[in-house]
Protein backbone atom coordinates (compact mmCIF):
# COMPACT_ATOMS: atom_id res chain seq x y z
CA UNK A 1 0.00 0.00 0.00
CA UNK A 2 0.84 3.84 -0.96
CA UNK A 3 -0.07 4.97 2.83
CA UNK A 4 0.02 8.96 3.78
CA UNK A 5 0.36 9.80 7.04
CA UNK A 6 -0.86 13.61 8.30
CA UNK A 7 1.46 15.63 10.55
CA UNK A 8 2.98 18.61 11.12
CA UNK A 9 6.45 17.36 11.89
CA UNK A 10 8.08 14.49 10.49
CA UNK A 11 10.66 14.05 13.39
CA UNK A 12 7.65 13.23 16.20
CA UNK A 13 8.23 9.72 17.75
CA UNK A 14 4.48 8.90 16.96
CA UNK A 15 5.13 10.19 13.23
CA UNK A 16 8.50 8.30 13.15
CA UNK A 17 7.10 5.29 14.14
CA UNK A 18 4.58 4.53 11.78
CA UNK A 19 6.49 5.50 9.12
CA UNK A 20 9.00 2.62 10.29
CA UNK A 21 6.37 0.32 11.06
CA UNK A 22 4.83 0.88 7.65
CA UNK A 23 7.77 0.79 5.22
CA UNK A 24 9.00 -2.74 7.53
CA UNK A 25 5.93 -4.38 6.60
CA UNK A 26 6.57 -3.27 2.66
CA UNK A 27 4.52 -0.36 2.27
CA UNK A 28 5.16 3.20 1.08
CA UNK A 29 4.23 5.93 3.03
CA UNK A 30 4.77 9.96 2.43
CA UNK A 31 4.27 12.45 5.36
CA UNK A 32 2.14 15.12 4.34
CA UNK A 33 1.83 18.30 6.73
CA UNK A 34 -2.32 19.05 5.94
CA UNK A 35 -1.73 22.89 6.42
CA UNK A 36 -0.07 23.14 3.39
CA UNK A 37 -2.66 20.35 1.30
CA UNK A 38 -5.04 22.33 -0.60
CA UNK A 39 -8.60 20.64 -2.22
CA UNK A 40 -10.48 21.05 -5.04
CA UNK A 41 -14.32 20.87 -4.13
CA UNK A 42 -15.97 19.29 -7.30
CA UNK A 43 -18.66 17.11 -8.38
CA UNK A 44 -17.25 14.62 -10.63
CA UNK A 45 -13.62 14.65 -9.40
CA UNK A 46 -12.62 16.04 -5.78
CA UNK A 47 -8.99 16.29 -5.43
CA UNK A 48 -6.16 17.00 -2.77
CA UNK A 49 -3.45 19.02 -3.94
CA UNK A 50 0.06 19.26 -1.99
CA UNK A 51 2.60 22.01 -2.00
CA UNK A 52 5.78 22.39 0.42
CA UNK A 53 8.78 24.75 -0.32
CA UNK A 54 11.14 21.84 -1.43
CA UNK A 55 8.54 20.27 -4.11
CA UNK A 56 6.32 21.40 -6.73
CA UNK A 57 2.40 21.19 -6.46
CA UNK A 58 1.46 17.59 -6.79
CA UNK A 59 -1.98 15.60 -6.05
CA UNK A 60 -2.60 13.11 -3.50
CA UNK A 61 -3.23 9.86 -3.98
CA UNK A 62 -3.06 7.14 -1.32
CA UNK A 63 -4.66 3.62 -0.57
CA UNK A 64 -4.79 4.57 3.37
CA UNK A 65 -4.47 7.43 4.94
CA UNK A 66 -3.32 7.72 8.73
CA UNK A 67 -4.39 10.98 10.51
CA UNK A 68 -2.41 12.71 13.36
CA UNK A 69 -3.97 16.33 13.38
CA UNK A 70 -3.08 18.19 16.71
CA UNK A 71 -6.19 19.81 18.14
CA UNK A 72 -5.13 23.56 17.48
CA UNK A 73 -5.85 22.66 13.54
CA UNK A 74 -8.41 20.18 13.74
CA UNK A 75 -10.88 22.25 11.67
CA UNK A 76 -8.41 22.39 8.51
CA UNK A 77 -6.84 19.03 9.05
CA UNK A 78 -10.35 17.06 9.62
CA UNK A 79 -11.21 19.50 6.38
CA UNK A 80 -8.14 17.77 4.27
CA UNK A 81 -9.42 14.44 6.09
CA UNK A 82 -12.89 14.72 4.45
CA UNK A 83 -11.72 15.34 1.01
CA UNK A 84 -9.76 12.04 1.59
CA UNK A 85 -13.19 10.44 2.43
CA UNK A 86 -14.86 12.11 -0.44
CA UNK A 87 -12.54 11.00 -3.02
CA UNK A 88 -13.25 7.04 -1.25
CA UNK A 89 -9.43 6.74 0.00
CA UNK A 90 -9.70 4.54 3.44
CA UNK A 91 -8.45 6.90 6.37
CA UNK A 92 -7.79 5.29 9.93
CA UNK A 93 -10.50 7.35 12.42
CA UNK A 94 -13.13 9.41 10.51
CA UNK A 95 -13.01 13.18 10.04
CA UNK A 96 -16.72 12.87 12.05
CA UNK A 97 -15.16 10.71 14.94
CA UNK A 98 -12.50 13.02 15.25
CA UNK A 99 -14.29 16.32 15.88
CA UNK A 100 -16.81 14.63 18.06
CA UNK A 101 -13.53 13.72 20.31
CA UNK A 102 -12.01 16.80 20.56
CA UNK A 103 -15.06 18.39 21.38
CA UNK A 104 -15.41 17.64 25.09
CA UNK A 105 -18.77 18.90 25.39
CA UNK A 106 -20.09 16.94 22.61
CA UNK A 107 -18.40 13.68 23.78
CA UNK A 108 -19.41 13.60 27.17
CA UNK A 109 -23.20 13.97 26.16
CA UNK A 110 -22.32 11.09 23.49
CA UNK A 111 -20.69 9.07 26.09
CA UNK A 112 -23.39 9.66 28.67
CA UNK A 113 -26.25 8.85 26.19
CA UNK A 114 -25.00 5.49 25.79
CA UNK A 115 -24.63 4.56 29.41
CA UNK A 116 -20.62 5.32 29.44
CA UNK A 117 -20.32 6.29 32.94
CA UNK A 118 -18.42 9.68 33.01
CA UNK A 119 -17.46 11.97 36.23
CA UNK A 120 -20.67 14.60 37.25
CA UNK A 121 -20.36 17.44 34.73
CA UNK A 122 -22.16 20.66 34.22
CA UNK A 123 -22.18 23.30 31.58
CA UNK A 124 -23.28 26.33 30.93
CA UNK A 125 -22.97 30.27 29.99
CA UNK A 126 -24.98 32.13 31.64
CA UNK A 127 -23.51 34.30 34.33
CA UNK A 128 -25.87 33.62 37.06
CA UNK A 129 -25.68 29.84 36.83
CA UNK A 130 -22.27 29.46 38.75
CA UNK A 131 -23.81 28.22 42.34
CA UNK A 132 -25.93 25.83 40.35
CA UNK A 133 -22.74 24.42 38.26
CA UNK A 134 -21.01 23.56 41.27
CA UNK A 135 -23.88 22.35 43.17
CA UNK A 136 -24.60 19.71 40.19
CA UNK A 137 -21.04 17.74 40.22
CA UNK A 138 -21.42 17.60 44.21
CA UNK A 139 -19.61 20.99 45.29
CA UNK A 140 -16.04 21.73 45.71
CA UNK A 141 -13.20 20.66 45.02
CA UNK A 142 -13.77 20.78 41.50
CA UNK A 143 -12.19 20.45 38.38
CA UNK A 144 -12.86 23.53 35.65
CA UNK A 145 -11.62 22.44 31.97
CA UNK A 146 -12.02 24.69 28.84
CA UNK A 147 -13.71 22.79 26.15
CA UNK A 148 -10.49 22.17 23.79
CA UNK A 149 -8.03 21.43 26.94
CA UNK A 150 -5.18 18.89 25.74
CA UNK A 151 -2.52 17.61 27.53
CA UNK A 152 -3.50 19.06 30.81
CA UNK A 153 -3.46 22.90 29.35
CA UNK A 154 -6.97 24.74 30.31
CA UNK A 155 -7.55 22.82 33.12
CA UNK A 156 -7.76 24.03 37.14
CA UNK A 157 -8.42 22.36 40.32
CA UNK A 158 -10.33 24.47 42.57
CA UNK A 159 -10.23 23.49 46.08
CA UNK A 160 -12.84 25.00 47.80
CA UNK A 161 -16.48 27.09 46.76
CA UNK A 162 -14.73 30.51 46.81
CA UNK A 163 -12.26 29.37 45.12
CA UNK A 164 -14.27 27.50 42.55
CA UNK A 165 -16.64 30.81 42.12
CA UNK A 166 -13.62 32.69 40.97
CA UNK A 167 -12.47 29.84 38.69
CA UNK A 168 -15.74 29.92 36.80
CA UNK A 169 -15.95 33.67 37.09
CA UNK A 170 -12.67 34.17 35.20
CA UNK A 171 -13.72 31.24 32.13
CA UNK A 172 -16.33 32.84 31.43
CA UNK A 173 -15.24 36.63 31.84
CA UNK A 174 -12.19 35.09 29.11
CA UNK A 175 -15.57 33.90 26.94
CA UNK A 176 -14.19 30.50 27.39
CA UNK A 177 -16.81 27.54 26.85
CA UNK A 178 -15.64 25.46 29.68
CA UNK A 179 -16.91 22.33 31.44
CA UNK A 180 -17.32 22.04 35.45
CA UNK A 181 -16.53 18.30 36.65
CA UNK A 182 -16.41 16.27 40.09
CA UNK A 183 -13.11 16.09 41.47
CA UNK A 184 -12.01 12.04 42.13
CA UNK A 185 -10.24 12.97 45.63
CA UNK A 186 -9.85 8.56 45.85
CA UNK A 187 -7.95 8.23 42.43
CA UNK A 188 -4.77 10.24 44.10
CA UNK A 189 -3.72 12.19 40.77
CA UNK A 190 -3.76 9.00 38.81
CA UNK A 191 -5.73 7.67 35.90
CA UNK A 192 -5.33 5.27 33.37
CA UNK A 193 -4.57 5.41 29.21
CA UNK A 194 -6.04 2.51 27.35
CA UNK A 195 -4.87 2.73 23.94
CA UNK A 196 -7.66 0.84 21.49
CA UNK A 197 -6.65 -0.86 17.88
CA UNK A 198 -9.38 -2.65 16.24
CA UNK A 199 -11.82 -3.21 19.10
CA UNK A 200 -8.98 -4.53 21.67
CA UNK A 201 -7.01 -2.69 24.46
CA UNK A 202 -3.49 -3.54 23.16
CA UNK A 203 -2.04 -1.75 25.51
CA UNK A 204 -2.66 -0.04 28.99
CA UNK A 205 -0.42 2.30 31.44
CA UNK A 206 -1.07 4.18 34.91
CA UNK A 207 -0.31 7.57 34.91
CA UNK A 208 0.60 8.99 38.28
CA UNK A 209 0.83 12.88 38.80
CA UNK A 210 4.12 14.07 40.22
CA UNK A 211 3.86 15.25 43.87
CA UNK A 212 2.29 18.52 43.90
CA UNK A 213 -0.50 18.16 40.85
CA UNK A 214 -3.26 16.75 40.52
CA UNK A 215 -3.21 16.35 36.36
CA UNK A 216 -0.99 12.99 35.48
CA UNK A 217 -0.52 14.00 31.85
CA UNK A 218 2.98 13.00 30.83
CA UNK A 219 3.83 16.20 29.41
CA UNK A 220 3.55 18.02 32.90
CA UNK A 221 5.82 15.46 34.67
CA UNK A 222 3.82 12.57 35.40
CA UNK A 223 5.21 8.58 35.88
CA UNK A 224 4.05 5.93 34.08
CA UNK A 225 4.39 2.30 34.37
CA UNK A 226 2.71 -0.74 32.69
CA UNK A 227 -1.11 -1.67 34.08
CA UNK A 228 -3.06 -4.70 33.90
CA UNK A 229 -6.42 -3.69 33.72
CA UNK A 230 -9.37 -5.40 35.54
CA UNK A 231 -12.53 -6.99 33.18
CA UNK A 232 -14.87 -4.05 33.63
CA UNK A 233 -12.38 -1.30 32.60
CA UNK A 234 -11.55 -2.63 29.17
CA UNK A 235 -15.08 -3.21 28.53
CA UNK A 236 -15.87 0.64 29.21
CA UNK A 237 -12.63 2.05 27.24
CA UNK A 238 -13.44 -0.26 24.57
CA UNK A 239 -16.98 1.05 24.52
CA UNK A 240 -16.26 4.46 25.01
CA UNK A 241 -14.44 4.05 21.47
CA UNK A 242 -17.02 2.75 20.08
CA UNK A 243 -19.49 5.07 21.12
CA UNK A 244 -17.03 7.61 19.65
CA UNK A 245 -16.63 5.42 16.27
CA UNK A 246 -12.86 5.67 16.35
CA UNK A 247 -10.95 2.56 15.54
CA UNK A 248 -7.92 3.49 16.97
CA UNK A 249 -8.25 5.46 20.62
CA UNK A 250 -6.78 6.31 23.66
CA UNK A 251 -9.02 5.69 26.58
CA UNK A 252 -8.30 7.80 29.74
CA UNK A 253 -10.19 6.20 32.71
CA UNK A 254 -9.86 6.75 36.45
CA UNK A 255 -10.42 4.65 39.16
CA UNK A 256 -13.46 5.72 41.60
CA UNK A 257 -15.35 4.81 44.69
CA UNK A 258 -18.54 3.69 42.35
CA UNK A 259 -16.20 2.16 39.50
CA UNK A 260 -14.04 3.33 36.69
CA UNK A 261 -14.98 6.21 34.88
CA UNK A 262 -14.07 7.60 31.52
CA UNK A 263 -12.21 11.32 31.81
CA UNK A 264 -11.57 11.42 27.87
CA UNK A 265 -11.11 9.57 24.22
CA UNK A 266 -8.40 11.11 22.43
CA UNK A 267 -8.43 10.79 18.70
CA UNK A 268 -4.94 10.88 18.32
CA UNK A 269 -3.16 9.29 21.11
CA UNK A 270 0.95 9.36 21.64
CA UNK A 271 2.82 6.53 20.99
CA UNK A 272 5.92 7.28 22.61
CA UNK A 273 4.63 6.80 26.08
CA UNK A 274 2.70 3.91 25.82
CA UNK A 275 5.78 1.88 23.55
CA UNK A 276 8.02 3.19 26.29
CA UNK A 277 6.12 2.00 29.05
CA UNK A 278 5.05 -1.28 27.84
CA UNK A 279 7.67 -2.27 25.23
CA UNK A 280 4.75 -3.06 23.39
CA UNK A 281 5.10 -2.52 19.15
CA UNK A 282 1.65 -0.59 19.47
CA UNK A 283 2.64 0.81 16.06
CA UNK A 284 2.78 -2.21 14.24
CA UNK A 285 -0.53 -3.09 15.86
CA UNK A 286 -2.29 0.27 13.89
CA UNK A 287 -0.13 -0.72 10.34
CA UNK A 288 -1.45 -4.45 10.75
CA UNK A 289 -5.47 -3.38 11.64
CA UNK A 290 -5.03 -1.02 8.44
CA UNK A 291 -3.83 -3.91 6.07
CA UNK A 292 -6.83 -5.92 7.82
CA UNK A 293 -9.43 -3.27 6.90
CA UNK A 294 -7.78 -2.90 3.44
CA UNK A 295 -8.81 -6.14 2.36
CA UNK A 296 -12.05 -6.77 4.16
CA UNK A 297 -13.11 -3.63 1.92
CA UNK A 298 -10.39 -2.71 -0.50
CA UNK A 299 -12.96 -0.02 -2.28
CA UNK A 300 -14.64 1.57 1.09
CA UNK A 301 -14.93 4.96 1.40
CA UNK A 302 -16.00 7.17 4.51
CA UNK A 303 -18.94 9.44 4.89
CA UNK A 304 -19.58 11.54 1.92
CA UNK A 305 -19.84 15.11 3.69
Amino acid sequence: MHIGILSRNPKLYSTRRLKESAISRGHTVEIIDCLKCFINITANEPTIHYKSQKKKQMQLKFDAVIPRIGASITDYGCAVLRQFEVSETYTLNQSVAITRSRDKLRAHQLLARKGVQIPLTSYAHASNATDELIDFVGGAPLIVKTIQSTHGKGVVLAENAKMATGVINAFRNLDADFLVQEFIREANGSDIRCFVVDDKVVAAMERKAQEGEFRSNLHLGGRATEVKLKPEERQLALKAARVMGLEVAGVDIIRSARGPLVLEVNSSPGLEGIETTTGKDVATHIISYIEKAKERSPHRGREKG
